[in-house]
């Protein structure tokens, strides 16, 4: 796990106007909870901030927090932006303990896929159904990201949750939840030409004519009736 810091500073004012206050003079209201203490109110940088928030790492590490001087450990749990302007409006930071287990979105990282057997096929899209899952573990064991190897995948081959190798000491709480949450993460299927695509509507179109055929004969025949 590698270690990120970043830097705050305490602030008394609170509500709307003091967070508008702040944000015209560059700076991003935050809150800090959990942990067993009080939650504090935040203010950081934000050019340095916006910039830290453009790296991966920053959404699923321990990131070391300094305020005042005074460093603790935490987690971002919550990021509201701007609608369309580059501004961060507010962050929300939790406290965590290195003997209490977290749960983390950890993005996957996947490798190789020009090198197995489906990338090198003519007419296979390999598709990544999940870019991050949800882990759990000791603050300590937490992974930046996971690398998934694809150098053995097949055409037509699917990779589920339960397959991809976890670091020690982490693991999927949604596997617990039964064989239906053993979702798939990579597939890798045979893409769907034009040709096929057009002869299964004309197809389809078939298969339906002679239902709206029949329909419009009962019509007709409870028209005669009446």
């Amino acid at each position: 796990m590698s270690e990120h810091k970043i830097t705050a500073t305490s602030r008394k004012d609170e509500g709307k106007g003091a967070s508008r206050r702040l944000r015209h003079a560059g700076q991003v209201p935050a809150i800090v909870y959990g942990g067993h203490a009080d939650p504090v109110s935040i203010q950081l940088e934000h050019e340095r901030t916006w910039l830290v928030s453009q790296s991966e790492w920053f959404y699923a590490s321990i990131l070391d927090l300094e305020i005042d001087g005074k460093s603790e450990k935490v987690l971002l749990r919550d990021m509201q932006r701007h609608p369309y302007k580059q501004r961060i409006m507010h962050m929300d930071f939790q406290r965590v303990s290195a003997n209490e287990a977290i749960r983390v979105s950890v993005p996957l990282h996947f490798l190789n896929v020009d090198k197995s057997p489906a990338g090198k096929t003519a007419g296979v899209v390999v598709m990544h159904e999940l870019t991050q899952i949800e882990v759990s573990c000791l603050p300590g064991d937490l992974p930046e990201f996971i690398d998934i190897d694809l150098s053995n995948l097949q055409a037509g081959d699917t990779m589920h949750l339960s397959q991809v190798q976890l670091p020690k000491g982490v693991e999927v709480p949604e596997l617990r939840l039964g064989a239906d949450h053993d979702v798939a993460v990579v597939v890798a299927r045979f893409a769907r030409t034009e040709s096929e695509e057009t002869t299964e509507a004309a197809e389809g179109a078939a298969a339906a004519a002679p239902v709206a055929a029949e329909g419009t004969d009962v019509a007709a025949d409870e028209g005669k009736g009446e």
